[in-house]
């Protein structure tokens, strides 16, 4: 997807928080299309921030056994927040592109400067796309992607690229995040975890394991730090 193919712009005009048990939020971006649902997880001096998104059907929580809510919490303490997002309308590409744009603005306006974006299966399209259409998007992670929607991929370098992917996925097969690998620019990583499926559950420890140090590198690291 192009810049001009993404749709309309997508405007933050305000955002409703309220509190959830564990020191979370509940998030509605009001914007120019539509609310957005989102969880949030604040970080006390900020550095950084992270926006998850799942698949096509959307929701908050990701593949292996809720590992977006598991890390987002632990990132708090490195003074990285999170958002974690709900599609306005799952399973249409270029909205829930819009979608991640907004909440990237609104990752800016809560001091949040420097934005990783996660996202799994459709939603790993979703964030590639949408980080080729934000300077303020540091690096994305795609997990078990889909290639419809990543074919721009190349527009991220120089900013880094994660793909990870199961051996075994029968939804997608791993030869999509290899795809990918292949049309992207460096720098660009791909990790293929033999035995496990489309939800990496199978590889939830070292899935964890890799994914927390690579944000923690990539959006705790500032210019000249």
């Amino acid at each position: 997807m192009s810049r001009d193919e993404a749709g309309p712009p997508i405007r933050l005009e305000s955002v409703q928080r309220d509190p959830l048990p564990g020191g979370t939020e509940r998030a509605i971006l009001h914007t120019s299309l539509g609310q957005i649902p989102g969880i949030l997880h604040p970080a006390p001096h900020p550095v950084g921030g992270v926006v998850w998104v799942c698949g096509a059907l959307g929701g908050f929580d990701g593949p292996s056994f809720d590992i977006y809510s598991t890390i987002a919490a632990e990132l708090v303490d490195r003074g990285i927040g999170s958002l974690r997002l709900h599609y306005r309308m799952p399973g249409e590409f270029d909205p829930c592109v819009l979608d991640v744009l907004a909440a990237v603005q609104f990752l800016a306006q809560a001091g949040m400067e420097r934005v990783a974006l996660v996202g799994h299966s459709f939603g790993g399209a979703v964030v590639i796309a949408a980080g080729t259409m934000s300077p303020q998007v540091v690096a994305v992670v795609g997990l078990s992607s889909q290639t419809f929607g990543a074919q721009a991929v190349a527009q991220l370098s120089p900013r880094p690229l994660l793909l990870v992917h199961g051996e075994r996925d029968r939804n997608l097969p791993a030869e999509c995040s290899e795809h990918i690998y292949r049309w992207a620019l460096e720098p660009k990583e791909l990790v293929i975890y033999q035995g496990s499926g489309h939800f990496l559950r199978e590889c939830h420890d070292e899935l964890h394991t890799l994914l927390k140090g690579w944000l923690i590198d990539k959006v705790g690291r500032g210019p000249g730090r």
